[in-house]
């Protein structure tokens, strides 16, 4: 149970880097405060998790015929919708929106890359 907890609480960590970088590099994406990063975090965890599988598989011919380019669109509509939900997320333009979701997909890659949180391990040593 711990562990899990570990692991989710990482991958929050790592949403809520990426966004942060996103806000640095996109002058269309802003936060209200740093509370509204994190609930945007949590809120873009959740979406990824359960509403963004159902819609690639929905969208699955889409994606075949444009050769995969079509999920970039999917993951800007999951950012633009965690900005709908949360109002202290502001992003100004869909290709904004676009941009922004291609750098998060790139951090979080990278930062999961590094970081691996699925394969943290306890070990215990006895004497």
């Amino acid at each position: 149970m711990l562990y899990r907890l570990l692991i989710l609480i990482t991958k929050l960590a790592i949403n809520a880097l990426a966004l942060l970088v996103v806000t640095s590099i996109f002058k269309g994406i802003r936060f209200d405060s740093s509370q509204a990063m994190i609930v945007a975090a949590v809120v873009l965890a959740l979406v990824n998790a359960y509403l963004r599988p159902l819609v690639v598989i929905l969208t699955l011919p889409i994606t075949i015929l444009t050769l995969g380019t079509f999920t970039f669109v999917i993951n800007a509509l999951m950012l633009e919708l965690v900005s709908w939900l949360i109002p202290a997320f502001h992003i100004d333009t869909f290709w904004t929106a676009v941009g922004g979701a291609l750098v998060i997909s790139i951090v979080s890659f990278l930062l999961s890359w590094f970081l691996r949180p699925d394969t943290f391990q306890v070990k215990v040593f006895r004497g």
